[in-house]
């Protein structure tokens, strides 16, 4: 059985359990005791994932941003693709954080629901909410926030990363800290970094490894977090939750279909509905297995034998872009971090919305293009804004149908990135040449 069926399963039967166990009429001390012993399955699959963030960042970003931060080697189609993805990533996450905004999907549950969930996660969902308070009071100048950005002590900030009351940085100056790296590591070239590569793509490996295992768990950590919850609260957070899901399947369908066709039509001069039903094969392989990675090599062929892209390009765009440009990742990013911010009663002012597509387009560089590859970083987003990271565990039970339909977005995007690079090479007459390690192989 495949691991999103297993979830699935662990999904219904936790709400079917908690609502029939709740409705027995048991005592408040029963309850408590079945509680007591159920809640530990459900911690020990968020401390897994937990335990993978800081060096997913590290591994996942410096490499990310390695591979295309370096201008002078990816050349000027390296820095048409920074560029493209920039702004195509901001407009998706516009687009989720506005109808977050007009639809507030996390502020239909009742104050006795919200009040479980804020209980449920201890009092860090408390000194988070507090210290965002805080932020948000405290009169700091754009330099006193850069400032607080850039760590003295970046290992410092990874050890107090998941400390609510910590008043450093935290995780987005880890971030940061891998942003620069990052740069650094390909200004210096592959000569004198190929070692260090080397490390931090086995590293990255053997974390995605790892998150291999803690989702193993997911389908017993999902079943006990929702017994729980329904549990306590009834099904009351359930129609929030589903009204979760429609906001996000309906940004990316605004993006897939709105966004990308205005792209393929003004800016790479093709029909859209013609590229789409072309890439149907693409599409229908990234969300069966919801991976962009795994989608590559189907991507690489269509592309080269259904829309005529050139090899170099369609090599070097779709591979940067299984991991740099996913713009479905960074919308759906947007959207939950808003959406658990709701939940928590946690009031986002409009510079912190700000901070948050920010955060929202960086992470989309470094996040794993594997199936829940964009979870952990979630976790650091949130952190990042004063909401507790173990707020993640909420959307875990429906992020399978998202994860899908957000890879498609990915994957579609980075081709729909390849017909534009074609386009302007093509207009410059310069497509003859190909960029630097623009072999890839498939």
């Amino acid at each position: 059985m495949k691991l999103h069926t297993k979830i699935f399963i662990g999904m219904v039967f936790g709400i079917a359990a908690g609502l029939i166990i709740k409705s027995l009429g048991l005592s408040p001390a029963t309850l408590d005791t079945i509680i007591h012993w159920v809640e530990p399955i459900g911690r020990i699959f968020m401390n897994l994932i937990f335990m993978m963030v800081i060096p997913l960042i590290l591994s996942a970003l410096i490499l990310g941003i390695a591979e295309i931060g370096d201008v002078k080697k990816l050349g000027r189609m390296g820095m048409k693709l920074l560029i493209y993805t920039i702004v195509v990533s901001f407009v998706a996450v516009m687009i989720g954080i506005t109808m977050v905004n007009v639809f507030n999907p996390g502020s239909t549950i009742s104050e006795d629901t919200r009040e479980y969930l804020i209980g449920q996660f201890g009092s860090e969902a408390a000194a988070a909410n507090a210290q965002a308070v805080e932020i948000e009071q405290d009169e700091r100048t754009i330099g006193d926030i850069i400032a607080q950005i850039i760590p003295r002590n970046p290992f410092q900030e990874m050890v107090n990363a998941f400390d609510a009351g910590h008043t450093g940085g935290g995780l987005l100056s880890v971030m940061f800290f891998a942003l620069i790296f990052g740069i650094a590591m390909a200004a210096v070239g592959e000569e004198k970094t190929a070692t260090l590569k080397s490390f931090l793509e086995g590293l990255y490996e053997v974390v995605i490894k790892v998150i291999g295992y803690a989702m193993a768990l997911a389908p017993y950590g999902v079943a006990a977090l929702l017994f729980n919850m329904v549990l306590n609260v009834g099904a009351d957070f359930l129609l929030s939750l589903l009204w979760y899901v429609l906001i996000v399947l309906g940004a990316l369908a605004i993006h897939q279909f709105v966004v990308y066709s205005i792209v393929l039509k003004y800016f790479a001069k093709r029909n859209p509905v013609t590229f789409m039903r072309d890439i149907g094969e693409v599409t229908l392989t990234a969300f069966s297995t919801s991976s962009s990675n795994a989608t590559l090599p189907t991507a690489i062929r269509v592309s080269i034998e259904k829309l005529k892209i050139p090899k170099p390009i369609a090599h070097f765009v779709l591979t940067i872009g299984s991991t740099g440009n996913q713009n479905g990742t960074a919308l759906f990013e947007g959207i939950t971090v808003l959406f658990l911010a709701q939940v928590f009663n946690v009031d986002l002012s409009i510079g912190s919305q700000i901070t948050v597509v920010f955060l929202c387009i960086l992470a989309g560089v470094g996040t794993a293009g594997v199936p829940g590859g964009s979870l952990p970083v979630i976790v650091t987003i949130l952190i990042s804004i004063g909401v507790p990271g173990e707020a993640i565990a909420l959307i875990y039970g429906v992020d399978r149908i998202l994860d899908m339909s957000r890879t498609v977005l990915n994957v579609n995007g980075d081709i729909t990135a390849a017909a534009y690079i074609q386009h302007v090479e093509e207009k410059a007459g310069r497509l003859h040449e190909a960029p630097a390690g623009g072999t890839q192989q498939e």
